[in-house]
């Protein structure tokens, strides 16, 4: 249902995106975008680290899910991608999917909205606007880490996923905003460094707190009976 409900929104905002691209730069939006998506990141991280749990019951609708999916699918044709890092921290943060659905139900969709941004680029370019090589080099790795990918997703507890997922948001966000405002090397790995140490800090924190609610769940032994 998930995907039914942004598949299509989607779709149709890649191919306005790569329409829009394919005559003017909208490198001037990339820092915007990139903040926002760091501060989801970092909150989907502290969200999966402490165990929040939003207290939301009701089913994802149309109303949400179509606007999210024609503004994601748009920054993913005019930005070369953005379609799992604008949809994933979305409903992540959202928090009525679990990490697995919500990564499962974006790389689904995805095939329809990297479909669009073809055909839109197709029209605004055409044919000789696009390097093949390049484009069939990274259709076949895409092709091999995909199952990959898809199995990772399906056995990752979901707490440990969640906080590796805001953990990636985070890297691959403050690399966009140091490169645009041209930071040094040193300072770009410094900061590297920083969010996968917190990463993975996040990640024992979550393990150990998973490890102590099952053994708070588990039943008491019953005390042996005296003969």
């Amino acid at each position: 249902r998930v995907v039914a409900r942004i598949a299509g929104p989607g779709a149709v905002g890649a191919f306005l995106g790569a329409t829009v691209l394919s005559h003017l730069s909208t490198e001037t939006a990339a820092p915007v975008m990139s903040t926002i998506l760091l501060l989801l990141g970092a909150y989907i991280l502290v969200r999966f680290v402490l165990g929040i749990k939003p207290a939301l019951k009701k089913q994802l609708t149309i109303k949400f899910l179509a606007p999210l999916g024609l503004f994601a699918g748009f920054v993913d044709a005019t930005g070369g991608g953005g379609w799992g890092p604008v949809a994933v921290p979305a409903l992540l943060t959202d928090g009525r999917l679990s990490p697995r659905k919500v990564v499962g139900s974006v790389d689904t969709s995805e095939f329809a909205v990297s479909a669009a941004a073809s055909v839109g680029f197709l029209v605004g370019l055409g044919a000789g606007g696009i390097n093949w090589r390049f484009a069939l080099a990274l259709l076949v790795g895409g092709l091999i880490a995909a199952p990959l990918a898809a199995y990772l997703v399906k056995i990752a507890p979901s707490h440990l996923l969640g906080v590796a997922v805001g953990g990636v948001i985070l890297l691959t966000n403050t690399r966009t905003l140091l490169k645009s405002f041209d930071v040094s090397d040193p300072a770009r790995f410094t900061a590297y460094g920083a969010i996968l140490v917190v990463s993975l800090a996040g990640l024992s924190i979550a393990a150990q707190r998973a490890r102590k609610q099952a053994t708070a769940a588990e039943p008491e032994p019953e005390a042996s009976l005296s003969a």
